[in-house]
């Protein structure tokens, strides 16, 4: 047995795994956690470590949440518990609204042989009190292993560009404001190391006046991180003497998020000019921008963690919702026609093609092996690899361009010596243009071209959405089809003028511009992942701009609210 495999849970005791969920990144939770996160029977966490761990949580799994508020920053154990359902079906569990700690809840949760995973903001043994539950377990004779996380104190600073020891080595000390002493005070004034503090926004000035009480000097270089690791993160630089004026002037504080935490690095390694070399994180192209992906939540997924990959925060709203054809007859006579040897080819022009023939054969009791013997297209990577997942690897994908006119020029012309049969099954949507038809046909092959789904508009977002799509709130919107555009502003309104708008190719463009909008990015070709590097590119030379002019770097929904952009005409 490995070192970290799972051991059996007791009949009666259960197990439980405290488990460090990290700063704040999905991103850097450890393998072990993963592992044991999908072997859990119950959660145990904050709001806040909730939303980080619960996507590697198996359906139906339970959730204790320790905390009632969930917008409340409080320590471990406080607050009312309730039990939810990670698949949505939210129940209210029957536990005592009188104030039991974390570790009666997790002994609680354990009961009947269940499998247990507290998680913790942080390292479960530096950022939170989790000893005192691991050792109420113990006293209990409940089994349980830690699995460790990456302490914030360590990550944010790395995440802020603030390296805690370089080649000339330094002594790093590591202190909590909220319960350090004066002797710990007098300690680290006293030391020339690297200090990092764990403290609140509204309180890092009195951590500064601590540590220049305590012997440092007035200049000594900070620098505090709030929200570190996430694409909410923001620094500020500047010395011991100088921090609580640096807050004030870029109306930080006084705020109602004073009491939310940050991590303050004091010492020579948190220099700005040190800082504006290595702050990799908040310097990526896209970093905080908040971009609207108009598709469904399906088609989005590689689109959003690439845009995340740019320190974007994608925000997918449907425009189109698909629906079976109103006629099925056709696609059921096309499927049988599949199965019977009709057709030599099957030319599939989208994910959604691909998933209407896939349900249809599940509703005929077929598989991937009613293909044999038929030759498959698709138009691009993205329909490939939902054949791939289907079981079936095409034979036909665009060498170039990844559209109709793109397959056309790959597509062989009917030649009835090799084709014993010339007909082509085309399953595509109601609205689709007829520009492989016609390419087909004139190539010499027949073409049976069905509906296999409807594309209708889909229902209005929520009035939130709608208001920031229509007030700014939103730094860009990406459009992948002419039809995306009809629809979000149909459903949603025009986005804002300060919003950047980027368009996948000339046609999206120009529907876009009919809707009085002005396109600032356009995809070299016509690919959603292409399109999202155009935005990047877009936003890495707008950063340079600012960062060259010296102006501060600032986010598109930042500008001044009601500021016109100039039109212009290309």
């Amino acid at each position: 047995m490995s070192p970290t495999a799972l051991p059996a849970a007791g009949p009666e005791h259960g197990h439980v795994t405290f488990l460090g969920a990290g700063p704040g990144d999905p991103g850097l939770l450890t393998l072990r956690a993963v592992e044991a996160l999908s072997n859990a029977d119950v959660l145990v966490a904050e709001h806040e470590v909730l939303d980080v761990i619960r996507t590697h949580a198996r359906q139906g799994v339970s959730v204790v949440q320790t905390d009632a508020n969930p917008s409340a920053i409080s320590p471990p154990g406080t607050g009312t518990p309730q039990l939810t359902v990670v698949d949505g079906t939210s129940t209210t569990a029957a536990v005592p609204a009188a104030a039991r700690d974390a570790a009666h809840l997790v002994m609680e949760a354990a009961r009947g042989g269940r499998r247990v995973v507290r998680a913790v903001s942080g390292d479960p043994g530096l950022d939170t009190y989790a000893a005192e539950e691991m050792l109420a377990c113990a006293a209990a004779g409940v089994p349980f292993e830690v699995v460790p996380g990456v302490a914030a104190a360590v990550g944010v600073p790395a995440y802020a560009g603030v390296p805690l020891r370089d080649a000339q080595g330094a002594d790093v000390r590591f202190v909590d404001a909220r319960t350090a002493s004066d002797r710990c005070w007098t300690e680290v004034g006293a030391s020339d190391g690297t200090v990092v503090v764990s403290t609140t926004l509204d309180s890092v000035a009195a951590a500064a006046g601590e540590l220049v009480s305590a012997g440092r000097k007035p200049d000594t270089p900070l620098s505090v991180t709030i929200a570190g690791t996430t694409t909410r993160q923001r620094t500020w630089t500047a010395t011991l003497g100088t921090i609580a004026q640096t807050l004030k002037q870029a109306k930080v504080l006084p705020s109602p998020d004073g009491g939310r935490p940050v991590i303050a690095v004091v010492g020579e390694r948190s220099a700005a000019a040190r800082r504006d070399q290595l702050s990799w994180f908040e310097s990526k192209p896209l970093f905080g921008w908040k971009v609207l992906v108009p598709r469904t939540k399906e088609q989005a997924a590689s689109l959003s963690d690439q845009l995340r990959s740019y320190g974007a925060v994608p925000h997918e709203v449907p425009t189109i919702a698909v629906e079976p054809p109103r006629t099925p007859q056709q696609m059921e006579r096309a499927v049988k026609g599949l199965v019977t040897g009709r057709y030599e080819w099957i030319a599939f022009t989208s994910v959604n093609a691909v998933k209407a023939v896939r349900e249809k054969f599940e509703e005929y009791g077929l598989d991937a092996r009613a293909f044999a013997g038929i030759k498959v297209a698709a138009v691009g990577e993205q329909t490939a690899k939902a054949l791939v997942a289907f079981g079936v690897k095409p034979d036909l994908v665009p060498s170039g361009e990844q559209s109709a006119a793109g397959l056309l020029e790959d597509w062989p012309p009917y030649d009835p010596v090799f084709d014993p049969i010339d007909r082509v099954f085309l399953p595509r949507a109601d609205i689709a243009t007829e520009t492989l038809v016609a390419g087909l046909i004139e190539l010499g092959w027949e073409v049976d071209d069905v509906t296999a789904y409807r594309t209708v508009r889909a229902s209005p977002p929520p009035a939130e959405t709608r208001e920031a799509i229509k007030g700014g709130g939103f730094d860009a919107v990406l459009f992948t089809s002419s039809s995306t555009v009809r629809n979000l502003v149909g459903i949603a309104g025009k986005p804002h003028n300060v919003t950047v708008i980027a368009c996948i190719g000339p046609a999206t463009a120009k529907t876009a511009e009919e809707h009085g909008l002005r396109v600032d990015v356009m995809a070299p070709e016509p690919s959603v992942h292409k399109l999202a590097e155009a935005l990047a590119d877009f936003g890495m030379k707008r950063r340079a701009a600012a960062v060259e002019a010296g102006d501060p770097v600032t986010r598109p929904s930042e500008r001044r609210p009601g500021a016109r952009r100039r039109r212009t005409t290309t």
